[in-house]
């Protein structure tokens, strides 16, 4: 994959350049391995929230504390990704990686047994938090170990398994968490699904990727106010995110209180990072255009993103009550062709002829297309009528994320991969957690909006004497009415909103620096016209 090298004046990578493997069957099986576990974290964060009514039903818990146990989990996954990768390098990549997935999988294999303490409620918080910092751990590794051991001729197949748990796994984990606690009729399913994923995780990197020395003598040099300050930074914001609609935003003290105190030891996190010499993240990468401006695309694009899982979810489940088994066809739809849509965009970013940026415009382009065919929304609406609007995201979905780390990856040099990694992971959580921050309060608004005209317009028709809402028993069901009428019409605002942004987005992209397609020592590079 083609690179860029350092401007003048920047600093030197802290460390050494990590030894180089031969790419063969043995280390593409230990990064498989590396990408199931990723898979594996991303079903487990999404099959929390998926399953909130089975187990604040198994654990007695009310719609209030229930909530907590997403929120909890997506916070602290929030708060481990920037400094996964550097710990990685430390504790050298293999021994990290075994280590995290064999805590990841204790942790969920523990969880049930929560249900008969006395204090399951707190215990099963508590474990949720735990479990949710080391997946946060898991997703980083994935795209470091890509950049790492794919060599250029084929990277960007490692990077389209990686787009895949941005893609595939929010989208499958709906028909997952539907066969375990509907099939199958056990919610204990839901954390002891992680096994088999783990077993083979284990497996596969313990003997597959290559055993890098230990480098200890990191730890001295560790940016311990950074880690003191970035991490309950991180926590703090993800949990105002997560938790301000329910909470009725900055009209609530703990929310004030959540975001001011996380924003301003972000801002220190931030600003120890910058100067130390070994930092987590290295923020002065921003600097260069298609990370910068790249990785604020790739922010928009996770908002973008919700129009294909979180409204028609919403939808479905607000006006007909569906549990997920009815619902899990909308992320098949989208999740399953990912399997070969990831790699047949990898290969149309290899042509000579092919420009990233078109490609990465054209799936903005799809997505705003699917967005204005959900506009089109009405009260009857089913499953079924979401599909053209779901075949458009799988279509456009994998053009814009896997184009878009092609050109951010392909100005990194490749010590700095890690470090990359850390950024774009962070702002993937944050995004998503921004996103449905967003849409929620958006769909609120709305929805009160159009059930405030809705209901004027009721009131003025009884008043002129219309006969069908005369009767005082005829009026009183207008209240359920206008409720459906309000969320139909707030999904359509939503996809309309949603489908601006991706329009928005498009001229960023192609603002982006052109990256000419990697091709192979022997084969002469194309002109740039």
């Amino acid at each position: 994959m083609s690179t860029l090298t350092l401007p003048a004046g920047a600093a030197p990578p802290a460390a050494a350049p990590p030894v180089v493997h031969p790419f063969g069957a043995r280390v593409l099986t230990g990064v498989f391995g590396v990408f199931v576990a990723a898979m594996m974290s991303g079903l487990n964060s999404r099959i929390g929230g998926l399953a909130l009514t089975d187990l604040r039903t198994a654990f007695g818990m009310g719609v209030d504390d229930g909530s907590w146990i997403s929120s909890l989990y997506a916070a602290f996954e929030l708060a481990a990704m920037p400094f996964s990768a550097w710990f990685a390098i430390t504790f050298s990549f293999r021994r990290y990686h075994l280590a995290v997935v064999a805590i990841f999988t204790l942790l969920g294999l523990a969880t049930p047994l929560a249900q008969g303490m006395d204090s399951g409620t707190g215990m099963l918080l508590v474990l949720r938090c735990l479990q949710g910092f080391f997946g946060g751990l898991l997703i980083p590794v994935l795209m470091a170990a890509a950049l790492r051991f794919f060599p250029a001729p084929v990277r960007l197949y490692g990077l389209a398994l990686y787009a895949m748990t941005a893609t595939f796994a929010p989208n499958v984990a709906t028909w997952l968490s539907a066969t375990l606690t509907d099939t199958l009729a056990n919610w204990q399913l839901l954390f002891w699904q992680t096994v088999p994923m783990a077993a083979f995780s284990l497996a596969a990197v313990a003997w597959g990727i290559p055993q890098d020395p230990v480098r200890l003598e990191r730890l001295r040099q560790m940016d311990w106010l950074g880690l003191a300050t970035g991490l309950p930074g991180l926590v703090l914001i993800g949990v105002a995110l997560a938790q301000g609609e329910r909470l009725d935003w900055f009209n609530s003290l703990f929310i004030c209180w959540s975001m001011g105190a996380g924003l301003a030891l972000l801002v220190i996190f931030l600003v120890c990072e910058w100067f130390h010499p070994l930092p987590f993240v290295r923020l002065q990468l921003l600097h260069r255009r298609n990370l910068g401006l790249g990785f604020t695309v790739f922010v928009g694009l996770l908002v973008v993103l919700l129009s294909g899982s979180l409204l028609p979810a919403n939808y479905l489940g607000h006006a007909f009550h569906f549990r997920t088994p009815y619902v899990a066809v909308l992320g098949l739809e989208v999740g399953l062709p990912q399997f070969v849509l990831g790699p047949a965009v990898s290969w149309l970013l290899y042509r000579r002829w092919a420009d990233a940026r078109h490609v990465f415009a054209l799936g903005l382009l799809l997505i705003a297309a699917a967005c204005w065919v959900g506009s089109h929304i009405t009260p009857a609406w089913m499953a079924a009528e979401f599909a053209l609007a779901q075949g458009l995201h799988a279509v456009g979905q994998p053009l814009a994320v896997v184009a878009l780390l092609f050109l951010a990856t392909s100005v990194v040099q490749p010590m700095e991969g890690p470090m990359v990694s850390g950024i774009i992971n962070t702002l993937r959580a944050f995004g998503t957690l921004f996103g449905s921050a967003l849409m929620g309060r958006f769909l609120a608004v709305r929805s009160d909006t159009h059930a405030n005209v809705l209901l004027d317009q009721a009131a003025n028709l009884r008043r002129a004497g219309d006969a069908a809402l005369a009767a005082p028993q005829a009026f009183a069901g207008v209240a359920h009415r206008v409720s459906h009428q309000s969320l139909v019409l707030s999904i359509a605002d939503g996809y309309l909103l949603l489908g601006a942004v991706a329009l928005a987005l498009v001229p960023l992209v192609l603002a982006l620096q052109y990256i000419p397609a990697p091709v192979s020592a022997s084969t002469p590079a194309a002109p740039k016209h």
